[in-house]
C-alpha cells in the first residue's frame, strides 16, 4: 500500500502524521511511505531523516494525495485537501465532525473512507489514539491558564501556586477522564488548590486514589459546579462524549458570578465545546474576553509541542496504520469491531451515529456497509 504523510497546513499546526520511525516499519514490510518535503521538520524529523528509512520525499500535497492509497493526518482536513481526495483513498486522522456540518458534507461528497482517531476503541473500551492527545491537551491546559492568568494576557494578576502568605489560586477541573487527570497533576505540581467533578463515583473514587487526597473530588451536578465558580481562579473543561457534540456545562448568564479576570480554558471544544461562551481559537490568536472572563478555546492545543506530541501520536497510531496497509482497509476494520468504531465515513455515507444525532443527517451502521463491500469477494 502507498501510505502519504502530507504537511499539516491548519493555523499553527506543527505536528505531523508519522515520525521516521513509522516509515522504518512500513518500508520493512514492503509499503511505500510518501511524505511531503518539510512535514516533519517542526516535529524534529527532517526530509533526510525520512529518506534514509525509505520513505519518498515528494515537492508538495499535491504529489502525496495524488499518489497515496492512505493518508495519514494529525488534523480535520481543511477546504483544499477535502478537494484532494480521491473516491479510492482512506483518510486516517482526527475529524471531530460532530459540531462541523459543512466538514461532514465535504467529506461525504469525496467518497472518501474518513477513519477518526478520536472514536477508535481498543479491548477494552478505551479511546487509545485519543488518549495521547488528551494526556498533552490536559497538561497545556493548565500551563496555558496559569501563564494567561497574568494580568497582562488578560488574567486576574495571581500565581496559581500562590507564595507562602498568599493562598494558592483555585482550579475547577470539569470532567475527570485523561485530560482532567493529566491537568490536576500538573495544577498539583504548581502547587494549586484543584477540584476535580464528574458524574461517575467509581471515577471520582479512582481519582481519590490516584491523587492520595491532594485533590479535591465532587459530583458535578449543575448546583455544585456553579456554586464552585464564584471562587474559581482557573476553569478547565475536560468533558468527553465519544464523537458526540459536547454538552454545556456552564452557561453565560453563569459568568457574572466569577471573579473578574477568571480564565476558562475549554480542551472540549474540539466537539463543540462545553461552555456555552465558547468559540474555536488558534495559537496565533488563543484568546478572547466574554463578560470579564478570560477565554482560551484552542482546538489543536497539543500542536504547540510538536516533537513531544507527534512522537506520542505515532506510538498510538502506528499498529493501526500497519493494520490497515497490511489487511487492506475495509478487512482491517470488519475484524475490529474497536477498529471498526472510527470508520465515519464510506463511500458516500455517515457510519458514525454520534455525528449523525448531532446533524440530523441518515446514517448507516459501519457492519452492514462492510459486509455488504466484502461478502461479494468473498463468494
Amino acid at each position: 500500500m502507498r501510505i502519504g504523510i502530507p504537511t499539516e497546513i491548519k493555523d499553527s499546526e506543527y505536528r505531523v502524521g508519522l515520525v521516521p520511525s513509522g516509515a522504518r516499519d512500513l518500508c520493512d514490510r514492503g509499503h511505500e511511505v510518501i511524505v511531503q518535503a518539510g512535514a516533519g521538520i517542526a516535529s524534529g524529523s527532517p526530509d533526510s531523516h525520512y529518506a534514509a528509512q525509505g520513505a519518498v520525499v515528494v515537492s508538495d500535497a499535491d504529489a502525496v494525495f495524488s499518489q497515496a492509497d492512505l493518508i495519514v493526518k494529525v488534523k480535520e482536513p481543511q477546504q483544499v485537501e477535502v478537494a484532494r481526495l480521491q473516491e479510492h483513498q482512506a483518510l486516517f486522522t482526527f475529524l471531530h465532525l460532530a459540531p462541523d456540518a459543512e466538514l461532514t458534507a465535504a467529506l461525504l461528497e469525496s467518497n472518501a473512507t474518513c477513519i477518526a482517531y478520536e472514536t477508535i476503541e481498543d479491548t477494552r473500551g478505551r479511546l487509545p489514539l485519543l488518549a495521547p492527545m488528551s494526556e498533552v491537551a490536559g497538561r497545556i491546559a493548565t500551563q496555558a491558564g496559569a501563564y494567561i492568568l497574568q494580568l497582562p494576557l488578560g488574567g486576574r494578576g495571581v500565581l496559581l501556586g500562590g507564595v507562602p502568605g498568599v493562598p494558592a489560586a483555585k482550579v475547577k477541573i470539569i470532567g475527570g477522564g485523561a485530560v482532567g487527570a493529566n491537568a490536576a497533576m500538573i495544577a498539583l505540581g504548581m502547587q494549586a488548590d484543584v477540584t476535580i467533578f464528574d458524574t461517575d463515583l467509581d471515577r471520582l473514587r479512582e481519582l481519590d486514589l490516584i491523587f492520595a487526597g491532594r485533590v479535591d473530588t465532587c459530583y458535578a451536578s449543575a448546583l455544585a459546579i456553579e456554586e464552585h465558580l464564584a471562587e474559581a481562579d482557573l476553569v478547565i473543561g475536560a468533558v468527553l462524549r465519544a464523537g458526540a457534540r459536547a454538552p454545556h456545562v456552564i452557561r453565560r448568564q453563569q459568568l457574572a458570578g466569577m471573579k473578574a479576570g477568571a480564565v476558562l480554558v475549554d480542551v472540549s471544544i474540539d466537539q463543540g465545546g462545553c461552555f456555552e461562551t465558547s468559540r474555536p481559537t488558534t495559537h496565533s490568536e488563543p484568546t478572547y474576553e466574554v463578560d470579564g472572563i478570560t477565554h482560551y478555546c484552542v482546538t489543536n492545543m497539543p500542536g504547540a509541542v510538536p516533537v513531544t506530541s507527534t512522537m506520542a501520536l505515532t506510538n498510538a497510531t502506528l499498529p493501526y496504520v500497519l493494520k490497515l496497509a497490511e489487511e487492506g482497509v475495509a478487512t482491517a476494520l470488519a475484524d475490529s469491531p474497536g477498529f471498526r468504531k472510527g470508520l465515519t465515513t464510506f463511500a458516500g455515507s455517515l457510519t458514525s451515529e454520534p455525528v449523525a444525532s448531532a446533524q440530523g443527517r441518515p446514517w448507516t451502521p459501519a457492519e452492514e456497509i462492510l459486509t455488504s463491500v466484502l461478502t461479494p469477494a468473498m463468494t
